[in-house]
């Protein structure tokens, strides 16, 4: 079996999820590995401001993990990540509150943008990262739509203030062109590819 094979990879090595985000648990889970959850350490989440939006979520995921190994012990593989929406070029991460939110989704609403994230494998001694992009266009959406939404969602530890597996992304996602989960925030196609050639 496949998953045998990948459970097989893994042998002797502990599979740590890095991160405190509930989506990407289940994600993860549905690879059908085992796996433990930490949180992730602490680091500098900034970025040069030259660097182009699209190389931004895979350069943080890979500070993120070597910001995991510079304390983790023992035999792991710790998986991190970073999501972020661009539209017209520009990073929309997770945003500030609710007056924030309701601003990004009126400038993605009747519009086209990616998302894209960035995933990072390291074992501490060895680093290897890749990244997902996908297109994703929204519906003109009201005013009334975006501020229930943001009230009874309140979306503020997602990037570009939506997931598209809520009620937001039933309404108004038009169209997706790439990875449904790497929009959730988790490419599990690149992951699964990853784990399985490691070493």
């Amino acid at each position: 079996m496949v998953t045998s094979e990948l459970s097989a990879r893994l042998s002797g090595r502990r599979l740590v999820l890095a991160s405190g985000s509930p989506r990407r648990r289940e994600l993860l889970a549905m690879l059908g590995v085992d796996f433990s959850v930490e949180l992730p350490r602490e680091c500098d989440e900034s970025y040069p401001s030259t660097m182009p939006a699209e190389e931004v979520p895979e350069f943080l995921a890979r500070k993120k993990a070597e910001a995991f190994a510079s304390s983790a012990s023992g035999e792991y593989l710790a998986v991190t990540s970073d999501t972020v929406v661009i539209l017209d070029g520009k990073v929309l991460g997770k945003p500030m509150d609710e007056a924030d939110a309701v601003h990004m989704l009126k400038n993605l609403s009747g519009r086209v943008h990616r998302v894209v994230t960035g995933v990072a494998l390291t074992d501490g001694v060895r680093t290897v990262s890749s990244r997902a992009v996908t297109e994703v266009e929204f519906a003109v959406l009201t005013d009334g739509e975006i501020a229930y939404y943001v009230d009874r969602y309140r979306p503020l530890d997602k990037a570009g203030a939506y997931g598209i597996q809520e009620w937001i992304g039933c309404i108004g996602v038009k169209r997706i062109e790439g990875s449904f989960y790497n929009v959730m925030g988790l490419p599990l196609h690149i992951i699964y590819n990853m784990l399985l050639n490691w070493g």
